[in-house]
């Protein structure tokens, strides 16, 4: 209930918004000399002063423009080391997959990175992937990546990292934005967004809607007259408001909507996710300094799976309706310059539900429907203190988590229960720490150190939901428990010159109770606690600019290893976790407007499976970005993406394997007025 009465009280908050935003009268009084500006910003606090003890890498709204795809996931992985579960970018992979994992702590299509887009989770409720439809990369002023786990004040589930989005604001754009593309398939990508200044705050509506025939995801060798290339359809609108209550007070809301269709592998096997979501945020800026967050979503997904041997229907997920809710309140007291504690508390509730059609031989031959709900409140505190050169930091959270109404209700088509189950509740304490330290060793220089610890619920999905991608079934485990994270880090960041910064981070973090796809036999994988994973490795990453010319990259090496002694994957690396992955890229903007871009990806050997028996190889992509004024205020755009065209293996299970994007040329304009 919670989360349609914050859906349904949002836009009238909205409403209230711009009205308070309105126009200032053609003579106001005049302004009194002592007077201060009133600058809207449309963020969120910032960050503690000792944030730079943990390891953070930064996207600029520049950078997220020009990668060669245009895509969110694209622009995220310049960070080594970051990956989806899958290859495979947003367009061709199940949506139900896009989870985001850092340090190779195992493949998962649940994300074990926390997602934030202004402060609120992006995690589905029920798959905990990210809807990665519903993000239109050109509204997104940065992006900032922070490795290692202990999300603390940001909200649980953060065992891999977090990723924080934050929308561009009226100050951070053109009033008039907009794009059009076309590729050399035919498949078209349009975008446009308006962002009004109005009275002492803004508005931005914006919209993005793609759609195209896609490619061949199946190799040449294993396609037959069922096959289908990758057609996809996806769309998104938001609108977000910002005002200024008070000098010191501002009012923050969105409103969005996506829908997200996609074919996969066969003609006929239609997947899809849509939704809604509602925010509102007042943040303080006074002496007391405060942020006041409620958000709701709403949910949807389908998916029908065939048979790669007959080709015939396997079963229907039909209706997967989920929702969240929650909210969060945080209070910085007044403590001096050198002295910073935030203290909060956040809520999240999750539910939802799937109705399915089994089917036998391509007939329907029953029914089931399975879900359950999931709440987390949280507790936190953090503190952050400024003794000269040295910056330390240490905060802590608790968790009170339940699990409960989880159920199975499978029954023939005459409605004769076949399987009847009603999961008991589960509910206990989770504590949770993180602590830090950054010295400033030269002016050159800083030293930085932290360990953390943190926890992730199983989703509905893992518990619950069952599911087939021919011929490897999936099996649900409603006795899953939560994972829980400890690590710890240090680096070394370094700026020789003006224009110049290498950072340098070796860590060891280890996720006891990890959530894995286990083998069983040739044809069935059952969700099981792996009893840990195990990951050490070193991160590099680093930036020049001379003049015109700019170059950035990262790499990323990890040992990863499942530790379960007596099963047979003990001592194997993960699944769909490489050893080794890098990205570079180099620009050249001779002049303003002109930019000339190339992006060098490489992923080393992963395994599809627990028993390291089925590999995705390695593989080195290309792509580039070009873009040159026009006339007014139109551009030229240009984008490649895989130019060599690498066969990229995103998927290799009981022996049917998808690729991923092939060669793609896209040209097109962009406006901004």
């Amino acid at each position: 209930m919670a989360v349609f009465l914050i859906l349904a009280a949002v836009p009238a908050v909205m409403a209230a918004s711009l009205s308070d935003a309105a126009p200032a009268p053609a003579n106001p009084a005049p302004d009194t000399d002592n007077a201060s500006p009133i600058i809207v910003t449309g963020r969120a606090l910032g960050d503690l002063p000792a944030s730079s003890a943990y390891q953070v890498s930064t996207i600029d709204a520049a950078r997220i423009g020009q990668v060669p795809s245009g895509r969110l996931e694209d622009a995220l992985a310049d960070v080594a080391g970051l990956q989806l579960f899958r290859r495979s970018d947003s367009r061709s992979a199940n949506p139900s997959a896009d989870g985001f994992t850092l340090r190779a702590l195992g493949g998962n299509a649940a994300s074990r990175t926390l997602v934030l887009l202004d402060g609120v989770p992006q995690a589905d409720p029920f798959f905990g992937s990210i809807p990665l439809a519903a993000i239109n990369p050109a509204q997104i002023a940065d992006i900032r990546v922070i490795h290692g786990g202990g999300s603390g004040a940001f909200g649980s589930g953060g065992v891999a990292g977090t990723i924080d989005m934050t929308s561009a604001g009226a100050n951070d754009r053109n009033l008039v934005t907009g794009q059009a593309l076309l590729d050399d398939r035919g498949d078209t990508d349009v975008a446009a967004g308006i962002a009004p200044k109005l009275g002492n705050g803004y508005a931005v509506v914006s919209g993005q809607w793609a759609r195209g025939s896609g490619f061949w995801t199946t190799p040449v060798s294993q396609r037959v007259p069922a096959s289908a290339k990758a057609r996809y359809e996806s769309w998104s609108l938001a609108l977000r408001t910002v005002t200024q209550v008070t000098p010191d007070i501002e009012l923050q809301g969105r409103i969005a909507a996506f829908g997200d269709a996609q074919t996969l592998r066969f003609k006929g096997a239609l997947t899809g996710m849509s939704g809604e979501d509602a925010s509102v945020r007042l943040v303080g800026r006074g002496p007391w300094q405060f942020e006041a967050l409620a958000y709701g979503q709403l949910r949807n997904f389908n998916s029908l799976t065939l048979s790669a041997t007959t080709y015939l229907p396997v079963d229907n997920q039909r209706d997967t309706p989920s929702s969240g809710a929650g909210g969060k309140i945080e209070i910085r007291p007044p403590l001096g310059s050198a002295h910073v504690l935030r203290l909060g508390s956040d809520w999240r509730e999750v539910s939802g539900y799937e109705d399915e059609d089994l089917y036998i031989k391509g007939v329907i031959s029953s029914h089931r429907a399975e879900g359950g709900t999931n709440d987390d409140l949280g507790l936190y505190g953090e503190d952050a203190w400024t003794f000269g050169a040295l910056q330390l930091t240490a905060g802590g959270r608790a968790d009170r988590w339940i699990i409960r109404d989880g159920h199975n209700q499978t029954q023939t088509l005459a409605g004769k229960p076949l399987v009847t189950a009603a999961y008991p509740e589960r509910s206990g304490w989770n504590g949770s720490f993180r602590g830090g330290a950054l010295v400033h060793a030269a002016s050159t220089l800083d030293l930085r150190g932290s360990a953390y610890s943190g926890m992730r619920q199983p989703t509905l999905n893992e518990l619950y939901r069952s599911f087939t991608v021919f011929p490897v079934t999936t099996l649900a485990n409603p006795s899953l428990v939560g994972e829980q994270l400890r690590g710890y880090e240090g680096g070394v960041d370094w700026r020789p010159a003006r224009a110049l910064a290498l950072h340098l981070t070796g860590f060891d973090n280890k996720v006891d109770h990890a959530i894995a796809n286990i083998t069983v036999n040739a044809t069935t994988q059952l969700r099981q606690n792996v009893p840990a994973i195990h990951a050490h490795g070193v991160e590099t990453a680093g930036d020049a600019h001379f003049g015109a010319f700019a170059l950035a990259g990262s790499l990323a090496w990890t040992i990863a290893r499942m530790e379960a002694p007596g099963q047979k994957y003990d001592g194997l690396r993960p699944p769909q976790t490489p050893r080794l992955s890098a990205s570079a890229n180099a620009t050249w903007t001779p002049r303003p407007g002109y930019v000339l871009a190339a992006t060098v990806r490489y992923v080393g050997v992963a395994f599809e499976d627990s028993l390291s028996t089925a590999p995705l190889p390695a593989a080195t992509t290309v792509g580039a970005f070009a873009t040159m004024p026009l006339k007014g205020p139109f551009s030229l755009v240009l984008r490649g993406e895989n130019l060599g065209n690498v066969s990229l293996v995103t998927r290799n299970s009981g022996g049917t394997i998808d690729i991923g994007t092939p060669r793609t040329v896209w040209a097109g304009v962009r406006v901004g007025l």
